[in-house]
């Protein structure tokens, strides 16, 4: 078992952007458990991205809104304590220096492109799916692509079962993508029924990737 703590990267700016995308994130899911159990549910279905409704919209069955909307509001969702404490606490160790190499407004809407690319190739993958997807993983995955291309030799330091270990970024963040992609293709074929979106993962990934590639050749 190892968990990542926090890199030792020091960023040149305040992270501004990513702050408060961790507080729109934490306000939003305390918001979700002041709901009724009821209301709850309502919430998080209606604001949920469900593949199912992209095919319905095109066959004339959902509306615009009820289908892409929930690409974008899905990603300030969370399902529970430790679905948003893993998803902050990797945004809050890498996202501080991606925002700083992009700037704070071109951070926000790569944070966003990504988020919705990852949603994108979920859907691609699961087209059939009725199950709600939500979460901020795909577009933080998008952050963790960024941040191997940029900074493959910074060290995490990474908490392995009782040790504090200075771990390269590379390591950490390529066996995180190997899970990613090996679960991926074990779970080809099969209907989604809930758990992780992987697709979302590794879409998200390889687009974080590829943006900053573009960037940095500019």
């Amino acid at each position: 078992m190892f968990i990542p703590l926090k890199d030792i990267n020091p960023s040149r700016s305040y992270p501004v952007v990513n702050i408060s995308l961790i507080l729109v994130n934490v306000v939003v899911f305390l918001y979700q458990f002041t709901l009724a159990p009821h209301q709850f549910k309502v919430f998080v279905l209606a604001n949920s991205m469900v593949p199912a409704r992209i095919p319905a919209f095109f066959a004339g069955n959902a509306g615009f809104e009820v289908a892409f909307v929930p690409f974008l509001t899905s990603m300030f969702l969370h399902s529970g304590l430790a679905h948003i404490g893993g998803n902050m606490l990797f945004l809050w160790i890498f996202g501080d220096n991606i925002e700083d190499f992009f700037g704070h407004l071109p951070y926000l809407l790569f944070y966003l492109v990504c988020g919705l690319g990852a949603g994108l190739l979920h859907v691609l993958f699961n087209l059939s799916s009725t199950v709600p997807a939500l979460g901020a993983s795909g577009a933080i995955s998008g952050v963790m692509g960024a941040y191997m291309l940029l900074y493959p030799r910074a060290r995490v330091l990474t908490l392995v079962f009782i040790f504090l270990v200075p771990i390269p970024t590379v390591i950490i963040l390529g066996y995180w993508f190997l899970l990613q992609f090996l679960a991926g293709i074990s779970a080809l074929g099969a209907s989604a029924s809930g758990g992780v979106a992987w697709w979302a993962h590794i879409g998200g990934f390889l687009l974080g990737m590829l943006l900053t590639q573009l960037v940095k050749r500019r």
